[in-house]
């Protein structure tokens, strides 16, 4: 797992004991990644665990739940398709908690990019290491020519290369993603096929969305990346692969549930804490508390706790945002799709669509499905969707594409689907990065995680709320002198990191 320059990330407070000394009460407000990864933690190292979730179900935007077809056979739904890249090396270590193997985890050796008038391109057979890997796809690109790249502004190429974690900040992150990719001056289907499609999987739009944290996804996922472009997924739905079987072991560690419940205030209590619900009188006394919902339910929840009462704390929350809503379109049909459809493939400049998914080709419970219906399960989903958007021309746009890109799919009906339209992911604007939130809190015993909390190391998605839940569980243990988790990340900086200073006179050569 520990590839190429893979970086243990160093930790101020390294504790020595293995378990807390004395009693220690935690509640967890949030039963996503981030507030299970910090629950996990904190159950292992001794103290009572409380997690409050206010839905029926675990795992947040990762989550799943049971719905049920017309006549009443239940299935797993979830939000979206979900990709466990190889350097996640934190949710990595959360999920061996439950699967010491990860046997539950599938490669997919390939995820197909399309665009327009049948463009295609592939990470197949692609180096693992960087640069090489990202030479080797501009390499053998067909929309690429060596006159292409002469004409290629050097010195913002080569940022791509230099990421690093003090001077990419200071100077692109008042810049948007769109400006910069737009002063790269490659051609418009190179970049359709190369960068849009990766901008936008953030789900922030390109005009809405940090050059910096651009760029800082860039080298998590391609220019520091060891472990190769590919990815895997899980084999059954959330629940039954990850949600079920972590609330086991985590009540078998003593951990309490508490879902449905939201939390409505949060209030101190002498050297500790008292968590209110909502909806009772009731409280929870707490040591330790780890905030770890989304955007919306955190700065909500502030403005019900008024003795959080750091005045620049609490406008670093308020200025916390979500971006643009995503769909997604999931429709069981009455026929299979062509057999040799990829089980991913993500999409550009086709009309709202981002990606198609084909859940038979990887999850057990939509295979088991189609062999006993004839049929496929096929996911649409569109990210960073325009609010004027209707839901009727959003399906309209999916059914209209999928057509296009599966014509197999023209004379299948649907027996049953799903729309789902959520506006809950964060927002990473250009200029919020220097006032964004971090695990620590100007109160003793009260921790953030999220993945939208800003971390010491390069990372996003699940694997930043998953190493967030981390630390916010080894910052609280401090206390009492508690080991922390071990906490992985890919290197901190850029191949070209130490020189970026000189990348103005390394684009006049390039030139």
């Amino acid at each position: 797992m520990r590839g190429f320059q893979v970086q243990r990330v160093p930790l101020t407070s390294p504790g020595t004991l293995e378990r807390v000394p004395r009693p220690v009460r935690a509640v967890v407000v949030g039963g996503g990644l981030a507030g299970c990864a910090a629950a996990t933690v904190l159950a292992e190292r001794g103290a009572e665990v409380t997690v409050l979730e206010r839905n029926a179900y675990l795992g947040g935007r990762a989550g799943a739940w049971t719905e049920r077809f017309p006549g009443g056979e239940p299935f797993e739904m979830e939000r979206g398709f979900h990709a466990f890249f190889r350097q996640y090396y934190n949710l990595r270590d959360l999920l061996r908690r439950i699967d010491p193997g990860l046997h539950h985890l599938t490669p997919l050796l390939d995820y197909p990019l399309l665009g327009p008038h049948g463009a295609r391109e592939s990470f197949t057979g692609l180096p693992r290491r960087p640069p090489f890997n990202v030479l080797a796809l501009i390499r053998r690109t067909p929309r690429l020519r060596l006159a292409d790249l002469l004409r290629v502004n050097g010195a913002a190429a080569l940022e791509m290369a230099a990421y690093d974690p003090v001077t990419t900040w200071r100077d692109l992150d008042d810049v948007n993603a769109r400006d910069y990719l737009d002063s790269l001056r490659f051609p418009p289907d190179a970049r359709q096929m190369l960068f849009n499609v990766f901008a936008h999987s953030f789900f922030n739009p390109e005009e809405g969305m940090s050059a910096a944290d651009m760029l800082m996804m860039f080298h998590f996922y391609f220019m520091g990346n060891p472990e190769g472009l590919v990815f895997d997924v899980l084999d059954e739905p959330f629940s039954l692969a990850l949600w079920e079987p972590l609330r086991r072991h985590l009540t078998r560690l003593g951990a309490t549930f508490r879902l449905g419940t939201p939390a409505e205030r949060v209030e101190r209590c002498g050297d500790g804490w008292r968590v209110g619900l909502a909806g009772s009188d009731e409280a929870l006394a707490a040591d330790v508390v780890v905030l770890a919902t989304e955007v919306p339910a955190l700065k909500a929840l502030v403005d019900r706790s008024p003795q959080l009462d750091d005045p620049a704390w609490r406008r670093q929350v308020a200025r916390l945002d979500v971006t643009l809503p995503f769909a997604v379109w999931r429709v069981f049909l009455d026929r299979p799709v062509r057999h040799d459809r990829h089980p991913f493939v993500g999409t550009t400049g086709l009309g709202h669509v981002d990606n198609i998914s084909v859940y038979e080709r990887f999850e057990g419970e939509s295979r088991r499905w189609a062999m006993r219906t004839g049929g496929s399960v096929v996911e649409v989903h569109a990210y960073a969707v325009d609010e004027r958007t209707t839901e009727v021309e959003l399906r309209a746009d999916f059914l209209r594409q999928l057509h296009d890109l599966y014509p197999e799919t023209v004379e299948a009906k649907p027996l049953h689907e799903l729309f789902l339209w959520r506006q809950d992911c964060a927002s990473f604007a250009p200029g919020t990065y220097r006032d964004r939130t971090t695990v620590e809190t100007p109160f003793p015993g009260l921790a953030l995680a999220g993945d939208f909390v800003k971390l010491p190391f390069p990372s996003a998605l699940m694997e930043r709320a998953t190493a967030s839940g981390f630390l916010a569980a080894g910052h609280l243990l401090a206390r009492w002198n508690v080991r922390p988790p071990e906490v992985w990340s890919v290197p901190g900086r850029g191949l070209l990191g130490p020189v970026r200073h000189l990348l103005p006179a390394l684009g006049v050569l390039w030139r």
